[in-house]
């Protein structure tokens, strides 16, 4: 079993909800929203960005060790829940990153409106329909096996997590929970909100989008199609990386980030 977070070893985000939450460096602020591996496959990347910014990663709830109330099962509660949190720990000049089902999470809360962040960055991020109706635009995750997924996930094959028979029991419920938590807040409409693409042009800060050259989860032409729905927008390939490019190529990505947030 994980021990989870609570009052007193977790952070209180309002709504009785506690995170767990990660943070490194000082400086500007940079609030990173994970994607499905959760924040503690991010460390290294983490880590990079810290050396010259405050780095503030919360677990969202349902995943590492983050409780998820009972009332918390969708896309749209962490969005409003993720902006009381911003006034709650009184952040500014938020650079605020989305990496992969984070990013769909942080391009909805951009949408919304925060005077607190000034700066958005999306990495490989689901979340919208470019397609028609009978197209796939995002890979089905929970139907390809694990060589599959590894494959479509990670350019650098050792960055993959590899056989989980192999793995520590604790890893492996990390990854269990995470998956669970992907399930329920993606499961319906798949990976997205069919109504967000066209409330992107609201996004009202500078934005840059970052795309594994090589992802087989959402494709760089899926990621254009991103960049032209939000004003200004930047559009940028990430070589040797594919869906999760932040740990794919971490120095990369953080390199990226700070220029951008400079």
């Amino acid at each position: 079993m994980l021990t989870l977070v609570d009052e007193t070893t977790g952070t209180p985000a309002g709504h009785g909800v506690v995170l767990d939450v990660t943070e490194l460096g000082s400086g500007a602020p940079v609030v990173v929203l994970h994607g499905s591996e959760g924040a503690e496959a991010d460390y290294e990347f983490l880590k990079t960005l810290a050396d010259e910014r405050r780095v503030i990663a919360p677990s969202h709830p349902g995943f590492g060790l983050s409780p998820r109330p009972d009332w918390c099962t969708s896309v749209e509660d962490l969005s409003y829940l993720y902006l009381d949190w911003l006034d709650r720990i009184d952040a500014h000049d938020v650079t605020l990153v989305g990496l992969q089902f984070g990013g769909w999470l942080a391009a909805e809360i951009a949408v919304r409106r925060s005077p607190r962040i000034s700066r958005l960055v999306l990495v490989d991020a689901v979340g919208i329909k470019v397609g028609s109706r009978g197209d796939r635009d995002i890979a089905d995750v929970f139907a390809m096996s694990r060589t599959d997924l590894d494959a479509r996930q990670h350019a650098v094959p050792e960055t993959a997590p590899g056989d989980l028979s192999l793995a520590p029991r604790e890893q492996v419920l990390h990854i269990a929970r995470n998956e669970e938590a992907l399930a329920l807040y993606g499961w319906e409409p798949y990976l997205h909100n069919p109504r967000l693409r066209r409330w992107l042009d609201r996004i009202d800060v500078p934005t840059l989008v970052l795309w594994g050259e090589a992802d087989g989860i959402v494709s760089p032409e899926y990621g254009r199609r991103y960049a032209e729905a939000i004003p200004g927008a930047r559009f940028g390939l990430v070589p040797g990386a594919a869906h999760r490019a932040q740990i794919d190529q971490p120095y990369e990505i953080a390199a990226r980030i700070r220029d951008f947030s400079a």
